[in-house]
């Protein structure tokens, strides 16, 4: 297999670690709007990838992972790493939860039908993961003529439009109070949504994958819902309650949603969704107008019916949403506060630069979410779907492979200690920026286990000099211990050529946005203790 790997015209980046590889995979589909491949080894190989994948499963990614098998002739005979459907977990060779398509190639004359399943999938618009195992003895067997897939199965995936559907929210929305509500599957229809707002004078509220989709400087904009997001969300829809909010491209879960009852319409939500599955879940005992479409095709269409001579005068009024918020000054002593960090992280990445901004699991997530501000899509990435750890370490990797300019990360010392891919970076000399929170603590569980009551366990982590360790690896590291080193950090960063690691001491004590998601745990039966921890 490597033998033809060579030989083709596939670029081929060697990750240190498998999970590694599936996270930057999955970056780099969703960067470049193709299929990518993950090459896997037999058994932990296998198993070490699957994380990665269930991100590229909950992302939409196109990604198709090719792992080695084990032969027939030797299954359970105590082989090494036995890796075949009655060897392995449940599921890594058929389709489910994980895989839209998954199997074991067991001869040549397979490989036909396989192309034809792969072709097929890779051009499903919400994403495709997929899993071909390679045993040992067709690794390296030749095929004199490579199969060709059958025209029969280059069928459109596309979902028509039905007219009645635009027709019915044509004929609801113009006069109403109506809010909209953009996701991360909206990101290819920013323009239109834009132009719809305008027309309606209907608010703006984003999920969080969503930051940029719609500006978030736009006067129409009320801010982020669910995770990290703004309570001026809630407040503006508990005091204007809409009739009917416009859903595109958010399955409205938890972290999207937080399950928030203020924003639910008086009316009905409508659902416009490629998967006709996904509409009425989130809220079932909301009425809801679900709407299996293509959001571009629907939204061109609605537009068509809404002309702007024939919508009314804005019926809300004055929209009192997120304000971006004001910088603080930096302090000479003491350790970063968070707040301080993202301050000038909006004015030399967001504000300077093209960069994309990724962030990984936990306060990371909340502080990137809660205070950074972007004009348009395509340049902020969080993994909210799975919520790995690790994640916002290696997918930048990918990215980098298919975007113009740097890609930020921010990420916490426990995630950076888990899976960081820096030698990756240096070795393909990748223009990635790691920008660590150092405060040596799982920051998120450390003040969630204090605010519900109780006394933190094995949450600190030892002090690490993630400078020091960049510089060992080969690439550049920068020390931040105050306020007033940030912009020049910062600065330094951005303007280096390959990858650079800012480690930052972070103030443990400041706890971030997070209150959404503690009360939904606690909505979910996770008890808080009664009175105060002891310190």
């Amino acid at each position: 297999m490597s033998h033809a790997l060579l030989r083709s015209r596939i670029r081929v980046v060697h990750t240190r670690h498998e999970a590694g590889a599936a996270f930057a995979a999955t970056e780099a589909s969703l960067a470049s709007g193709r299929p990518t491949v993950v090459f896997t080894t037999t058994g932990p190989g296998i198993t070490n990838a699957l994380t990665g994948l269930f991100v590229a499963r909950r992302e939409g990614a196109t990604v198709i992972l090719v792992s080695g098998a084990t032969a027939a002739p030797v299954r359970d005979r105590w082989v090494l790493q036995e890796s075949a459907p009655h060897a392995m977990l449940g599921g890594v060779y058929a389709p489910g939860p994980l895989f839209h398509h998954a199997t074991l190639l067991e001869h040549g004359e397979q490989l036909g039908t396989v192309l034809a399943r792969l072709a097929r999938g890779v051009r499903r618009p919400q994403g495709f993961v997929a899993h071909v195992g390679i045993p040992t003895p067709l690794q390296s067997q030749e095929i004199d003529r490579p199969p060709r897939v059958p025209q029969a199965f280059e069928l459109r995936t596309d979902r028509p439009l039905d007219p009645a559907d635009v027709t019915r929210v044509a004929e609801l929305l113009p006069g109403r109070r109506v809010a909209l509500w953009v996701g991360f599957g909206a990101r290819g229809a920013s323009r239109p949504i834009r132009m719809l707002a305008e027309r309606l004078g209907a608010p703006v509220m984003a999920s969080p994958r969503a930051k940029g989709v719609f500006d978030e400087g736009h006067p129409l904009y009320l801010g982020v819902t669910g995770f990290g997001g703004h309570a001026e969300v809630s407040a503006a829809l508990a005091r204007y309650r809409p009739e009917h909010v416009l859903v595109l491209g958010t399955r409205m879960g938890e972290l999207s949603s937080g399950w928030d009852r203020a924003l639910v319409p008086s009316e009905s939500f409508i659902h416009v969704d490629v998967d006709p599955d996904v509409p009425g879940l989130a809220f079932p005992d909301v009425p809801t107008l679900g709407i299996a479409a293509e959001l571009t095709v629907f939204l061109d269409a609605l537009l068509e019916r809404l002309p702007v001579s024939s919508v009314s005068a804005m019926v809300w009024p004055a929209v009192e949403g997120w304000d971006r918020p004001s910088a603080l000054t930096p302090r000479r002593l003491g350790p970063v506060r968070p707040q301080v960090l993202m301050d000038k992280l909006q004015q030399v990445v967001v504000d300077g630069s093209e960069a994309m901004v990724f962030a990984d699991a936990g306060n990371s997530f909340a502080w990137t979410i809660h205070r950074l501000c972007f004009e348009r899509p395509g340049r902020f990435r969080v993994n909210m779907g799975w919520g790995s750890m690790g994640h916002g370490g290696t997918g930048p990797l990918g990215a980098v492979l298919h975007h113009a300019d740097k890609a930020v990360t921010v990420l916490g010392d426990g995630a950076m200690l888990m899976n960081c891919e820096v030698s990756t970076a240096v070795q393909y000399e990748l223009a990635v920026v790691w920008v660590v929170l150092n405060d040596s603590q799982y920051g998120m569980v450390e003040h969630g286990m204090r605010a519900a009551g109780y006394q933190p366990v094995q949450t600190t982590i030892p002090r690490t000099d993630f400078a020091l360790m960049a510089r060992s690896m080969g690439a550049m590291g920068i020390r931040v211990e105050s306020e007033e080193m940030l912009e020049q950090a910062l600065e330094q960063a951005m303007q280096a050529p390959g990858p650079v690691v800012v480690d930052v001491v972070i103030d443990p004590d400041v706890s971030a946005p997070v209150v959404s998601r503690l009360n939904q745990l606690a909505q979910q039966g996770v008890a808080a203790r009664a009175g105060k921890a002891e310190a």
